[in-house]
Formats: C-alpha cells, structure tokens, sequence
C-alpha cells in the first residue's frame, strides 16, 4: 500500500475526459495549422502539438462538477492539462507511426493480413492504447490531486 487514498473512480473517469476536452480543443488549433503549413509532417499531426487551454462548454461543465465552484489554483490546473495536451500528442503520433510503420511493412488491407500479422497489428494498437489510458489515468490523479490541494 502506498499510504494515499484511493481515487473515486467516477472522479478519475471525470478528470480524464475533461483532460481529453482540453486535447480535442487543442486539436482543433493543431488541425488548422496543419491545413495551412505547406508540407505537413507525415504522421498527420504537424510539426508539434497545439496547446489551447480555454475551456469547451463540455469542459468548464466538467470543471465546475470537478471543483464543486470551490476556488482552485487555476494556473496548475492549466499545467496538468498543457502537460496532458503534450503528451497525448507524443503518443498519438507513436500509434500514427506505428499504424504507418506496420502497413508499410504488411499492406494496408487488412483483410489480407494471415492469423500472425492481424494478430501483431492488434497487439501493437492494444498496446499503445493502454499506454494511452494509462497516461490519461496518470493525469487525472494529477489533476484531482491539484484540485484537492486548494
């Protein structure tokens, strides 16, 4: 046993996804520059990731249902979130090189993969996936504990 509390696991749940609103309000900005720059890089993603930290009305819903209207340190909640914003875009660009990396290497019909290669493909996404959950749970404990020290 670590000595912490354990986490509520609906307030995990909540703080993941109003880390994952801050990505897809970040995506918004990244998709747009990616359209305008001439040459974007070959993952899809552009050169590095959109950092936006203003609020979806999905997210300040989140916010106010996180926070109870308690007064928070609003600046370590924006450095959670930019942190998340960062790294889920690391990790969607190694599952986008990944997903490059096997097609390239195996086809890209995946009705054509043997029993071993849709086998591998699957294990490879699980795995990145997991990674992914796992870094958002990280995340949203960090976050609750922000949220927790004010």
């Amino acid at each position: 046993m670590s000595g912490e509390p354990a986490l509520d696991p609906t307030r995990l749940e909540l703080a993941g996804e109003f880390l994952q609103e801050a990505v897809f309000r970040s995506r918004g900005d990244q998709a747009g520059a990616t359209l305008m720059a001439a040459g974007s890089a070959s993952c899809g993603l552009g050169e590095k990731p959109a950092v936006a930290l203003d609020l979806t009305p999905r997210a300040e819903s989140i916010f106010d249902e996180l926070t109870g209207g308690r007064d928070v340190d609003v600046d370590a909640v924006r450095e959670t979130m930019a942190s998340w914003i960062k790294r889920q875009d690391a990790l969607d660009r190694k599952r986008n090189h990944f997903l490059k990396d096997f097609r390239n290497e195996n086809g890209f019909d995946r009705r054509a993969y043997t029993a071993e290669q849709s086998a591998a493909f699957e294990a490879g996404l699980d795995a990145v996936n997991a990674e992914v959950l796992a870094g958002r749970n990280e995340a949203a404990a960090e976050l609750l504990g922000r949220l927790s020290d004010a």
